[in-house]
């Protein structure tokens, strides 16, 4: 099932399992204290259940929490603004890997990869002439989830081609948080970096794709996570 009201899709084709956002993130996140209460209890039986109340949760498993909230919000925000033309495909398993793909958006005019993010600060794209383009955010560099759309785009693209040829598949990087600019739209290696609405509009748009067949070829290549 999705987030928010129901998905687009849902009634029309019982077959398109939607999936769940933020699904995975969020298993990951419950899972983790349970395995270091039981690491401590191993190490010190007598103790261990107090050593480990006394822990701080660690950073790493801390991340999964705001992964799986912007994933969440994403889809809720999609949810209301998509027309039912659209249907929408949450937390899908990339095949061979523990890695899943927050979002893919079937719409008349494309297929979207959208990948949940939810940081804070400004998001820029440092374009030195002497070297490669980078994404910042906050100051930081992250340019590596440009380089993670990347091949998630590929590999959509890949199970597109098969049954829709020349359909466009396009990556979005989609922000709940982060401070975009708002008089034009970042881009980075082909790839959008937008607000939920501004996404939401490219969905609602046109087209000629016939958005039943795609999505069921998708979900039968990614399955929910």
């Amino acid at each position: 099932m999705s987030i928010g009201p129901p998905s687009n899709g849902s009634d029309s084709d019982p077959e398109i399992e939607l999936g769940t956002a933020g699904a995975s993130a969020r298993r990951e996140h419950q899972r983790q204290p349970a395995n270091r209460e039981k690491r401590a209890r191993e190490r010190q039986p007598r103790i261990g259940g107090l050593l480990f109340a006394l822990q701080d949760e660690p950073q790493h498993q801390h991340a999964w929490a705001p992964r799986a909230s912007g994933a969440e919000q994403v889809a809720r925000r999609l949810a209301e603004l998509v027309n039912d033309r659209a249907i929408l495909l949450h937390e899908r398993r990339i095949p061979g890997s523990l890695a899943s793909i927050d979002h893919i958006a079937i719409a008349p005019a494309g297929v979207w990869v959208i990948d949940a993010k939810r940081y804070n600060g400004r998001l820029t794209i440092d374009r030195s002439p002497l070297g490669k383009a980078k994404l910042k955010i906050a100051g930081s560099d992250r340019t590596r989830l440009i380089h993670g759309l990347t091949t998630q785009v590929s590999l959509v693209d890949a199970a597109v081609a098969r049954i829709a040829p020349g359909v466009p598949v396009r990556g979005v990087l989609c922000f709940v948080d982060a401070d975009l600019p708002w008089a034009w739209t970042l881009s980075m290696a082909g790839h959008e970096l937008l607000y939920p609405r501004a996404l939401a509009k490219r969905l609602n748009r046109g087209g000629p794709v016939d958005v039943q067949v795609v999505a069921r070829e998708l979900v039968s290549r990614f399955a929910a996570a």
